[in-house]
């Protein structure tokens, strides 16, 4: 492992934030085409359209459960690869579907391809960092990582108009080469073979157990859960929202944009502040304001229709500066006592999380129909139930320094 002070190269920092931002890739730039590839494939229902948003993250959580042991047993290298070649296979699954059903199957198979590099992503910058300074570089690979969904919509709308909605798939694929390519040229293997573990189940089980050893690891890995859980009711039915409810077909990718940037501005500031004020004060510190706004939205407008374009846009908007400071200081908090298995670490974290997160988004999503109030009363709740989590675990551990 590297020195805490050893400063990262912008490749380092580029490359790993390309690893995870295909998967922001392959879930925004579709945002636009949902009602155009639901009248291919017969599906005129908008709440149903909203699973091939919300089913990727389903695969994501599955697949990283088998990569991250399967990193710490070959290297993080030729898992990407694997995942890489899954998500190949996917891709042109989603192109040919002919239903909602097949395209659904096809959605999970990208999830599951693409959360071997995004979580590869966070075992190589494991192996590499540690403590503050691990945040610090989690936040600048998130930052960058933001900026594809910035762009990810307009470019969907673009590709659709131009050549139609197939053609983001093939995008994707193009996208995942390069990047692909990059990697295998560029960095170099970050698990050095003396600490490669068998691959066997009762790695897996003892990795598990060793997991759930440390109490702080599991609960922020379950308030990230909640957090995510209710950010993808907002990514799933943003576009009913914006276009649907507000008839803004048009304006939306560019709204869904500044939103974006709300997040990426955050996630910066995050990393030149979490040195000077440690990533567990940031952090209670954010998900405090986040509870906080999410209530305010539900007791302004209990019972009344939406707001106008500027309100709403103007509570998303802080709403979600919250977000950076709590992501990668979340992730970075429950991964620092498990740098001894941060491949299998990884996967338990990501596979817990999104286990927690698509049934709540698919849950609240379903009520998102005539207004936006329900969605807020989610990023309410969930907002509580995570903060809840974090002040138990804090409490416990001033307790136990005491």
């Amino acid at each position: 492992m590297q020195n805490d002070n050893v400063k990262p190269n912008f490749e380092f920092i580029a490359l790993m934030a390309s690893l995870m931002s295909i998967v922001a890739l392959a879930i925004d730039a579709l945002l636009p085409a949902l009602s155009h590839i639901g009248v291919t494939i017969n599906s005129l229902d908008p709440l149903k359209n909203q699973l091939l948003i919300t089913m990727i993250f389903l695969g994501l959580g599955v697949g990283q459960l088998f990569f991250g042991p399967l990193s710490d047993s070959y290297g993080r290298k030729p898992v990407v690869y694997a995942g890489f070649s899954i998500f190949a296979v996917a891709s042109v699954i989603c192109v040919l579907a002919p239903s909602l059903e097949v395209m659904i199957v096809g959605r999970i198979l990208q999830g599951i391809g693409l959360s071997a590099p995004r979580t590869i992503a966070i075992s190589i910058i494991r192996d590499t960092y540690k403590g503050d300074y691990m945040a610090k570089i989690m936040s600048f690979v998130t930052a960058f990582f933001i900026l594809v969904p910035v762009v990810a919509p307009a470019i969907g709308k673009w590709i659709m108009d131009a050549f139609g909605w197939e053609y983001i798939f093939y995008i994707q694929l193009f996208f995942g080469l390069v990047v692909a390519i990059w990697f295998w040229k560029r960095q170099p293997e970050t698990l050095k073979a003396q600490f490669k573990i068998p691959f066997s189940m009762s790695v897996f089980v003892s990795g598990t157990r060793e997991f759930f050893k440390y109490k702080e690891t599991v609960a922020f890995t379950f308030a990230s859960g909640f957090v995510t859980g209710a950010f993808l009711v907002y990514l799933s039915s943003s576009q009913h929202v914006f276009e649907d409810q507000y008839g803004m077909v048009e304006n939306f990718p560019y709204i869904f944009a500044g939103l974006a940037c709300s997040v990426g501005l955050s996630t910066f500031l995050n990393g030149t502040l979490v040195i000077r004020f440690g990533m567990r004060r940031l952090a209670l510190t954010a998900m405090s304001a986040f509870c906080i706004i999410a209530l305010s939205y539900v007791v302004f407008f209990w019972g009344k229709p939406n707001p106008s374009m500027p309100i709403l846009v103007a509570f998303l908007f802080v709403q979600f500066l919250c977000l950076g400071f709590l992501w990668g200081n979340f992730r970075s908090i429950a991964m620092e006592p498990i740098g001894h298995i941060a491949g299998i670490g990884a996967a338990i974290n990501g596979f817990i999380s999104t286990l927690l997160s698509v049934p709540i988004a698919n849950y609240i999503g379903g009520h998102v129909q005539d207004t936006v109030w329900p969605m807020f009363a989610g990023l309410a709740v969930c907002g509580l139930l995570s903060l809840g989590t974090i002040l138990l675990v804090t409490k416990r551990r001033v307790v136990v320094t005491a």
